[in-house]
């Protein structure tokens, strides 16, 4: 892992700030503790921080072609470097590292663009090609890499692994973009390619930006899924072909020339990579989890449990999960709002693990690749009732319903009837919109002012899964719902907590279950290998019987828990009281001040339970205080329209 930066005229040659380039690489330091390297000549500046992972002695970059006319800075690891390499060697070409990176540039001098085709991992690219005066970024099919850009309004590029990066550069916009308010309230994350700066942009996951000097710059994705659904129904057969490919994909995922560990929490995924991991390590797998003190939430002995079973060398670290100490942290650690509070355990394992080792292994992506979210199986039964009644009567009979029942916050899904009734009277992608948003419509459209209303221009956040779900090349609505989530939840949400967690603590994680080609495989599984007689992930825990205890494969999914409740109520309450008064809120004229006032008031009196509204609005405060902290006076645009 490593961060990377840089900047590209692309209107001609002109000189660059040499000092610039290396204070955007520098902002990466976390991502890259172990080398630094900088190439800026007229027209191109890279900078890029390294995390030495593979290749310790020789793997420094920017690293550049034989002929000095291609050069790379590169974040991220290419599991099937060996073969590629040995490929190239078969048409001539003469190597002098044994670094991954190196593929990346022999492959471009023979492949061109199709090179991206051959790479089997995780990665953001940034190449240069001098005699072609072309730049081309790249980042990986799932999105497990970041890499932002922004075109400036004198022609240059500047692009960097984090938003950090690119603030360092004095002519970068700081207009913060309405529509991405709306995406962050509505999900908690803002989806690619959207920041929450207008003008400033996410490479969307398994696309290229090709951008040759004096043209205009080529945005393409070079990969694409599409959720066939019609791959063979044997159930048994399907689960050997499932161990055969996750094993090949684990296997990939240990290659590193340093130690190499695992998260453990005890659930079906992370124990299935360890259960992977042990049968084809030489040793001892090193394993690390946490524990929540005194919580029902606490899942440390289930991991202990496994590692138990395959005689791991395993880590725990119990947490008090009273300490807010990482609070203020998050919105340093994360740029831009991020609303999605399990990031703070998530930091305290990344911070664990590399006390040990400079690489963990992660169980993320099982649940968006073999259909293990709950929401999921709501989906399939609405689906089911939507098709039984006509749009006509369905929308105002279960509308009417969603108006009259009561709003039970504190039940269980499945006694909350008016959030159930309201999803049936919309269409499948509104309803689905439904189940993944954090902040309703409703109190959103209570939270902002009139200037943000009217910024947004009609902008619904719930637009974007509509056409996601259409492409996704499938009629089953889990597929669809799978489809969305691996292009909005993983790439924006899920891998995005992980990844700055990680790297605060220089801390490489890989993820064996988006091995794209594991996931192309799972893409073509049957709908009722996914989701069967109400069990979620049912292929993927039939398989893995063999390898985890049936009583932690089909226990209820837990996951991180923060107790935010209880902490707006207790130690953050005169806090919470304090946002309505908040002058970086006030400034921004995107919040109405009373409407934060009476949802803490709400809160706080045990009348409502506003948690994730009151977190997400904590951490957008948290947001526009740095901003106004790090913007110089005169240079800052809080209000989108401005």
């Amino acid at each position: 892992m490593c961060g990377i930066a840089g900047i590209f005229d692309s209107r001609g040659r002109r000189p660059l700030d040499a000092a610039l380039v290396a204070r955007m690489g520098d902002a990466l330091a976390h991502r890259g503790p172990d080398g630094r390297g900088l190439h800026v000549a007229p027209g191109i500046g890279l900078a890029h921080r390294r995390l030495a992972i593979i290749d310790l002695s020789t793997g420094q970059q920017p690293m550049f072609s034989p002929d000095g006319t291609v050069a790379v800075a590169f974040n991220g690891e290419i599991y099937n470097y060996r073969e590629i390499a040995e490929e190239l060697r078969g048409l001539g070409r003469t190597f002098r590292t044994k670094s991954d990176t190196e593929v990346i540039i022999q492959g471009w001098q023979v492949w061109g663009e199709a090179v991206l085709d051959r790479l089997r991992g995780m990665f953001a690219i940034a190449l240069w090609d001098e005699a072609k005066e072309t730049l081309m970024l790249a980042r990986d099919r799932l999105g497990e890499r970041p890499l932002y850009w922004s075109e400036l309004a004198d022609g240059q590029v500047v692009f960097g692994s984090e938003l950090k990066a690119l603030v360092e550069h004095p002519g970068l916009g700081h207009a913060i973009d309405a529509l991405a308010v709306e995406d962050y309230f509505a999900y908690g994350y803002i989806p690619d390619p959207r920041t929450i700066y207008r003008g400033v942009a996410k490479l969307p996951a398994a696309h290229k930006l090709v951008w040759r000097r004096g043209e205009r710059a080529r945005l393409q994705p070079y990969w694409r899924l599409t959720m066939a659904t019609d791959g063979p129904g044997d159930e048994a057969e399907a689960a050997e072909a499932l161990i055969e490919r996750f094993g090949e994909a684990v296997r990939y995922c240990m290659v590193a020339d340093v130690p190499v560990g695992a998260f453990l929490s005890g659930g079906v995924d992370s124990s299935g990579v360890v259960a992977q991991m042990a049968s084809l390590a030489s040793g001892p797998v090193t394993t690390f989890s946490i524990g929540f003190r005194g919580t029902p939430e606490d899942e440390s002995a289930y991991a202990r449990e496994v590692a138990e079973r395959y005689r791991t060398d395993h880590v725990t670290r119990e947490v008090d999960p009273d300490d807010m100490s990482l609070v203020d942290r998050l919105a340093a650690i994360y740029d831009e709002p991020f609303g999605d509070a399990s990031a703070l355990p998530t930091y305290r394992v990344a911070e664990l693990a590399r006390a040990s080792v400079k690489v963990a292994v992660s169980g993320d992506g099982g649940d968006e690749v073999f259909a293990g979210y709950r929401r999921y199986l709501w989906h399939q039964r609405e689906e089911r009732v939507r098709g039984l009644l006509p749009g006509f009567v369905r929308a105002p009979l279960f509308g009417l319903l969603g108006r009259l029942w009561p709003k039970l916050d504190w039940a269980p899904r499945h006694l909350r009837f008016k959030h159930t009734f309201q999803e049936l009277a919309l269409s499948s992608a509104a309803g689905y919109f439904q189940s993944v948003n954090i902040v309703d419509d409703a109190t959103r459209r209570a939270l902002y002012t009139p200037a943000l209303a009217r910024a947004l221009g009609g902008y619904h956040a719930g637009s974007i899964l509509g056409p996601l779900m259409a492409e996704a090349g499938s009629d089953d609505p889990v597929a669809q719902a799978q489809y969305a989530d691996l292009k909005t939840w993983l790439s924006g949400r899920m891998l995005v907590k992980v990844d700055r967690a990680a790297m605060a603590n220089s801390l490489e994680v890989r993820v064996p279950f988006l091995d794209h080609r594991l996931v192309e495989w799972a893409a073509t599984l049957p709908a009722g290998l996914r989701v069967r007689g109400g069990e979620k992930k049912a292929l993927l825990k039939k398989a893995f019987e063999r390898y985890v205890p049936r009583h932690l494969l089909y226990r209820p999914k837990q996951g991180f828990a923060v107790p935010l409740a209880a902490w707006f109520r207790g130690p953050l309450a005169g806090r919470m009281r304090a946002l309505a008064r908040s002058e970086p809120l006030g400034d921004s004229d995107l919040i109405e001040p009373a409407t934060v006032a009476r949802l803490v008031a709400e809160h706080q009196s045990g009348l409502r339970d506003h948690n994730p509204v009151l977190w997400n609005v904590l951490m957008f405060e948290a947001f526009l205080a740095r901003e106004a902290g790090a913007v110089e006076p005169g240079r800052r645009r809080a209000a989108a329209g401005a």
